[in-house]
């Protein structure tokens, strides 16, 4: 048990220091004189004159220590409950190698390159990510963790925002990124730990090969999901689709998708701004891992034992006859 408000208690002595320090009322003088009062003196009015001041009942005092109790909020501890929660620790892995600067997406109407429309596709998937501890890593020619795994999804989109092409290099280091990414998850929990991997190239840089850095995330049980994003070389002109030098430069599907499959992942190919979107709304509706939340006691109330024992003492002082009163 315990005590919500226990400063309460100190209204305990209250009702003996009013009665102690409250005047008797008494003159030596009638203010006014009644006819009979002498009379009522005789049939026991209480010795002292009107003004006699009687010290409260047990009763009464009890009513008021309970009262006091009551207003001090008792409080039991239930038992310890482990509430379930929802989640998983996503890294979010982003190419910014000089390709993603094609102009060949289409975004509310008008043209926009390659990050400009992945971006907002990833902006809109982790308003979704509630509940989910989330990283972001960038990758060129080398990689680069730019938020640790972090509730706050408002600093990863505020990093995401930030991020410009050539930020980490011209050239692609898909298996570093890999690489980091398993560094940033090996210590989460298992069957929590997701790294979604988007690029528009081929592996061109890095220390690290992506077959052998898709062997260390299943090593260390995490699941890749790639997602291969880009045009197929073509810009969309007056309704015409137009060739453009650069723009359709192979994606490697097949390298990829076996990181996916060594994983236990999925492949994904987006090549419009609404393929993509799809694509974060599927992986957004994967069957989250039950993870236990914080251990809790719930308090339970108590307060109206007390209360309703000084209610009945109370009734119970009025009812009695005087004789009878404590």
């Amino acid at each position: 048990m315990a005590l919500a408000w226990p400063a309460w208690l100190w209204a305990l002595p209250l009702p003996l220091f009013v009665w102690w320090l409250a005047p008797a009322r008494r003159s030596a003088t009638a203010a006014m004189r009644m006819p009979g009062i002498s009379r009522l003196s005789e049939r026991g009015a209480p010795p002292g004159g009107i003004g006699w001041r009687r010290p409260p009942s047990l009763l009464m005092l009890l009513a008021w220590a309970l009262l006091c109790l009551a207003a001090a909020r008792p409080q039991e501890l239930g038992e310890p409950i482990e509430p379930p929660r929802s989640g998983r620790d996503l890294m979010l892995a982003l190419d910014l190698s000089g390709s993603m600067d094609e102009p060949d997406m289409a975004l509310g109407g008008r043209t926009v390159d390659r990050l400009t429309a992945a971006k907002a596709v990833l902006a809109d998937f982790l308003d979704r990510r509630e509940g989910d501890r989330v990283g972001l890593l960038v990758f060129g020619r080398r990689a680069y963790a730019l938020t640790p795994l972090t509730p706050d999804r408002q600093s990863v989109r505020l990093q995401l925002q930030d991020s410009v092409v050539g930020l980490a290099g011209q050239e692609t280091a898909i298996g570093d990124a890999i690489g980091l990414a398993v560094k940033r998850l090996r210590d989460q929990p298992e069957g929590q730990r997701v790294l979604i991997l988007l690029t528009d190239g081929v592996n061109t840089a890095g220390l690290l090969d992506p077959a052998k850095a898709a062997q260390l995330a299943k090593d260390h049980g995490v699941r890749v999901h790639t997602v291969a994003f880009g045009g197929d070389g073509a810009m969309s002109v007056f309704g015409f689709q137009l060739p453009m030098p650069g723009a359709g430069d192979a994606i490697d599907e097949d390298t990829l998708r076996d990181i996916a499959d060594t994983t236990g992942g999925r492949f994904f190919r987006a090549r419009d701004t609404g393929q993509l979107a799809g694509i974060y709304a599927e992986i957004d509706r994967l069957e989250p891992v039950e993870q236990p939340g914080p251990v809790i006691r719930p308090r339970i109330e108590r307060y109206a034992w007390p209360l309703a024992a000084a209610l009945a003492l109370s009734l119970l002082a009025f009812l009695l006859p005087p004789r009878w009163r404590l």
